[in-house]
């Protein structure tokens, strides 16, 4: 029993000299103007919450900006059609974020009157909210006590106590939520938030900056030596490769058709060049399915695209509509014309591969 009392209060002390130390290395450093800071709200937190989940704040800053101009408040997002939620997100990538902050919206809209719930057991039942992005929603809307692990987090006590194991691991992640809990303060809740995620951020990075680091004297990954093997990688596993066809279907006005895709699955709810199913004939595709007669068929470079778990290739096949469709293109499908003007692109949500294969081929049109 006394040596557990012993053990209890020795890291009692050794977790409140870490946030002491983060505490006061925010004040002198930490990023205190993000956008979502000043004015700072449950529903501006919440929102960067979302839109930070694997992307860096330097990607997030315009497109917070922009969201937040365009839905002031939850009652305007949760009022906004789907469709125009996803134009300001598109770019961001990682799409069902934002057709969970539209769910969300309309959730706490309905159910909670329009106040962001106050407990972390109701945040974390929302859509696209997980535990630590609960947390940290909470933590600097409302000052509540709640430990976060995001990959920063994970990173700097990784390195700090020497965790071994990939940070993926149920086990290794228990051992990290553990710490986390126990160097969380019971005051300034909101700034040491944000300065445990800074500090994993900014010094404590892919690649270490350990001389301007306030935890340093403490690490024991410095101590040994070893700070390059902490946290150790996700182990290795083929990375998938997907192919698609996808069909650029073009009128004489330059227009070219798009379809919108479902909800569900990758680029859920945006606007796609159609997909041409294996081992199906283009022009008698688009005949049956569109009733769309084409001709002068051009099979364009493989284009590739990165998500997290798989690779795909992307073929486009650009095709000439020689006829009017037997009915009208209407609902999820319409004719987009494509310009220069990034303002233009704002009035469709699209993909970044399609947005890149419409560039081409507007770049290949002007040399033409």
């Amino acid at each position: 029993m006394n040596k557990a009392r012993s053990r209890t209060r020795g890291l009692a002390v050794s977790a409140g000299a870490f946030s002491k130390r983060v505490l006061a290395w925010y004040d002198r450093h930490g990023r205190k103007n993000l956008p979502w800071q000043t004015p700072r709200s449950a529903y501006r937190v919440w929102v960067s919450e979302v839109m930070l989940q694997q992307t860096q704040v330097t990607t997030v800053i315009p497109y917070f900006n922009r969201f937040v101009e365009r839905f002031p408040d939850i009652t305007k997002l949760a009022q906004a059609p789907l469709d125009e939620v996803m134009r300001y997100w598109a770019g961001l990538g990682y799409y069902a974020r934002g057709r969970n902050l539209h769910r969300t919206a309309k959730i706490v809209q309905d159910t909670y009157d329009g106040e962001f719930p106050l407990t972390i057991e109701a945040v974390q039942a929302l859509p696209g909210i997980g535990r630590s992005t609960a947390a940290a929603i909470l933590a600097q809307a409302f000052g509540q006590r709640h430990a976060i692990l995001d990959g920063n987090v994970k990173r700097l006590l990784s390195r700090y106590h020497a965790v071994a194991g990939w940070p993926g691991d149920a086990k290794v992640a228990a051992k990290l939520w553990a710490l986390s809990e126990a160097h969380t303060p019971s005051r300034r809740l909101a700034d040491y938030t944000q300065a445990v995620m800074d500090l994993g951020a900014t010094v404590c990075g892919r690649r270490p900056d350990c001389d301007r680091c306030p935890l340093s004297r403490d690490c024991a990954a410095r101590a040994s030596g070893q700070v390059a093997l902490y946290p150790q990688p996700r182990p290795p596993k083929m990375r998938p490769r997907r192919e698609t066809r996808m069909l650029i279907l073009q009128r004489a006005d330059g227009s070219v058709l798009l379809e919108r895709r479902p909800d569900k699955g990758i680029w859920g709810g945006l606007w796609c060049l159609p997909e041409l199913p294996n081992r199906i004939d283009a022009d008698r595709h688009c005949q049956q399915s569109m009733g769309l007669k084409v001709s002068q068929e051009q099979t364009l470079g493989t284009l590739r695209h990165g998500f997290t778990h798989f690779d795909l290739d992307i073929q486009p096949i650009r095709l000439r509509v020689q006829r009017p469709p037997r009915s009208r293109i209407e609902g999820d499908r319409i004719w987009y014309r494509h310009t220069a003007d990034r303002k233009a692109h704002n009035e469709l949500a699209l993909p970044a591969p399609v947005q890149k294969i419409l560039d081409g081929l507007m770049t290949q049109e002007s040399v033409t």
